[in-house]
Formats: structure tokens, C-alpha cells, sequence
């Protein structure tokens, strides 16, 4: 399996609760490195952009709310298979699903304040990437 990038985010319920710690023990745990990390207050027009796919749908004003209420940490995590490996670590979105020793099981709220973002392909992940890092921020 190749090495390859994913983009992470630590939502506002996570970090309100002082969770980067934990959850990036869990991220290093599976063998993902985490190669940039930075804690931001995302704006409106950041999460906007960021969350334009749903931009139709009816939760797509809350979930800008819910990503500019609080800081968050975006990260870029670097390992075999990274994209997959990470949504297994992650879990089911909604906590109640997900499986034990994942992330949303041990710390999401629910199904909106799931405490973790990651990519869901290659081509996703370096859009991603892009909105929130510089190639000399990327340290691997």
C-alpha cells in the first residue's frame, strides 16, 4: 500500500473539551504520522468553502455555525493507505454506530458534534489540504 496524505479536523466539540491530546494518541496509535497541525478559528468564509458541497442542503448553515463557534485543529496525517486507515480510526458518524476504540465511540457528542473531520479520497484530501496549508507547513 502507498504512502499517502489525508486531512484531518478537530471540530469545536473536541477542542472545547481539551481533546487533542487524546484523540491524536489515537491517530499515532493506528500509524498515521501527523506531519502539520495547526489550532484556528475558522471563518465563516473558510467553512463556507470548505463545506460547499452541502451548500443546498438544509443543515448547511448550522454546520458553518457549528465549525466557527469554536477554535479547531486541522492536520495532515501521513501513513500507509492514510485516507482509509484514518476513517476506520474515526468511525461511524453517527457514535452510537461506531466501533469500539474509534474516535467518535470514545468522544462524539452526535451525530453534528462528531469531534473529527477526515478526507474521503485522494483527490479530496489535497483540495483540502491546500485550503489550509502551505507546502513548507507540511514537515514529514
Amino acid at each position: 500500500m502507498a504512502i499517502e496524505r489525508t486531512f484531518s479536523i478537530l471540530k469545536p466539540d473536541a477542542t472545547e473539551r481539551n481533546l487533542t491530546g487524546a484523540i491524536n494518541a489515537l491517530i499515532e496509535k493506528a500509524g498515521l504520522r501527523i506531519v502539520a497541525q495547526k489550532r484556528i478559528r475558522m471563518t465563516k468564509e473558510q467553512a463556507g468553502t470548505f463545506y460547499a458541497v452541502h451548500k443546498e442542503r438544509p443543515f448547511f448553515g448550522e454546520l458553518v455555525d457549528f465549525m466557527t463557534s469554536g477554535p479547531v485543529v486541522v492536520q495532515v496525517l501521513e501513513g500507509e493507505g492514510a485516507i482509509l486507515k484514518y476513517r476506520d480510526v474515526m468511525g461511524a458518524t453517527d457514535p452510537s454506530k461506531a466501533a469500539e476504540g474509534t474516535i467518535r465511540k470514545a468522544h462524539a457528542k452526535s451525530i453534528g458534534e462528531n469531534s473529527v473531520h477526515g478526507s474521503d479520497a485522494a483527490e479530496t484530501a489535497a483540495i483540502e489540504i491546500a485550503q489550509f496549508f502551505a507546502g513548507n507547513e507540511i514537515v514529514g
